[in-house]
């Protein structure tokens, strides 16, 4: 790789990290490239990303952005998966993590603060945001259909008197 290049990958990450809310740090010894290639297709699907570069080059990346704050966990065979959605990335990376002895969480940084493992780990058991999407509609339409069922039921009750009233009096006569 030569230095035009090398300054290629640097802009690509760091433009790449500048959109990103969270950036996971992980380790990865002796994954095989289709366990790579599985990981990748999971972070894509859940509309993150996950990148393997040399330390020296992410180093470079990182400075100018919020995520200075991963140099020091840069040592050894790491991968950046980072996100927009401040929690897909951890989720992702935690749930292969256990499926997969090869890859560690080292840690991470949100913002502005630097998280350990333990807090990627408590950030991946938080809800994706199209589920709190879907939580927070479903909690907007609960009300509505129950005003819904109140509004309905005198008219039922309603229909149901005049309906004994008619086959009280159909079965008199």
């Amino acid at each position: 790789m030569d230095r035009s290049e090398k300054q290629e990958l640097i802009t690509s990450l760091h433009e790449t990290l500048k959109g990103a809310e969270l950036v996971v740090v992980t380790r990865q010894s002796g994954l095989t490239v289709a366990e790579v290639t599985d990981l990748r297709s999971r972070m894509r699907a859940a509309g993150a990303g996950y990148r393997v570069t040399k330390n020296r080059l992410a180093r470079r990346a990182l400075e100018g952005t919020k995520f200075t704050g991963l140099s020091t966990l840069l040592t050894g065979p790491t991968a950046l998966a980072y996100s927009k959605d401040p929690v897909s990335a951890a989720k992702v990376a935690t749930t292969f993590a256990k499926d997969n002895d090869k890859l560690t969480i080292v840690g991470g940084v949100m913002g502005d603060q630097v998280l350990d493992p333990d807090g990627i780990q408590a950030l991946a058991s938080l809800p994706s945001l199209n589920e709190l999407r879907a939580m927070l509609i479903g909690m907007l339409q609960t009300p509505a259909t129950r005003i819904a069922s109140v509004l309905q039921a005198p008219a039922g009750q309603l229909a149901r008197v005049f309906n004994a009233y008619a086959t009280k009096e159909g079965g008199a006569s």
